[in-house]
């Protein structure tokens, strides 16, 4: 029998009339009150027992993703709460669909170019190469570029010193990232910052999370400031406000929308 067509398997949860267990872990008598959310989260998706330096770089990296102000995710969530208040995770879940490669998900992109970097015979060559590449296109190096930060994206900078602090990294996705801004800046002409999420792709590398996996903790990150979204939403509503302030900022140019001569 080929693995395609073989029954399909489980471990991450079973449970008996009597105990529930998470992979190999009793949920009771092993995880409750002795496991943080982080720890068990990272033994769940990475499938290892995660280290104090996983746990401290995951916990930096959920704290910097959760908010970015009134983003298109969290309007989103204020717009759909508004009109289903009901619905509560309906909310969440419309502001989560914008979690992708222009918003909030771009480690995902950023990591696949540290990849490359890490692969290449010529790092600092690949670096160069996908510098230019972008430039061609004209547009943005995943990872870099800011439009509120400037000149750097503070953010970005202490995640990396975080990083750089610990000597249980290997540092091999760091140094990939800081070729990547060299030759970001030479193509460039001028100084061009890492961003929060460029820098998350880094960190998220170090402790052995795949670049296929890593919007997942912007989904995880950003679910609890929508949350948070939708508390101040109940107590200080904006949802009409925002839409009012649409409606009225972009005027329909049809010609039902012309007086009669």
């Amino acid at each position: 029998m080929t693995s395609s067509s073989a029954t399909p398997v489980t471990r991450l949860c079973t449970h008996t009339l009597t105990s529930l267990h998470y992979r190999d872990a009793d949920l009771v008598e092993d995880l409750l009150g002795k496991k943080t959310f982080t720890e068990v989260m990272l033994m769940q998706i990475l499938n290892r027992t995660p280290r104090g330096v996983d746990l401290r770089i995951t916990d930096a990296v959920l704290v910097v993703l959760m908010e970015h102000g009134l983003t298109p995710s969290a309007i989103a969530t204020r717009l759909i709460y508004m009109s289903a208040p009901e619905n509560l995770q309906g909310a969440v879940s419309a502001g989560l669909l914008a979690v992708g490669s222009s918003f909030v998900g771009t480690m995902e992109n950023c990591s696949g170019l540290l990849d490359r970097i890490g692969a290449a015979a010529d790092p600092d060559a690949e670096a160069m190469a996908i510098a230019r590449h972008y430039k061609e296109i004209k547009s943005p190096v995943p990872g870099f570029g800011h439009h509120l930060h400037k000149p750097v994206d503070p953010r970005a900078y202490k995640l990396l010193d975080l990083a750089r602090a610990e000597p249980e990294l290997a540092g091999h996705k760091v140094r990939a990232l800081e070729r990547l801004s060299a030759a970001v800046d030479a193509v460039a002409g001028r100084p061009i910052t890492i961003n929060a999420t460029g820098a998350v792709a880094a960190l998220l590398g170090e402790i052995g999370v795949p670049t296929g996996v890593m919007r997942g903790f912007a989904v995880i990150s950003r679910a609890a400031g929508l949350v948070a979204h939708i508390v101040e939403e109940q107590q200080s509503p904006s949802g009409r406000f925002i839409w009012d302030t649409v409606e009225h900022a972009i005027p329909f140019v049809g010609a039902s929308g012309k007086d009669d001569a």
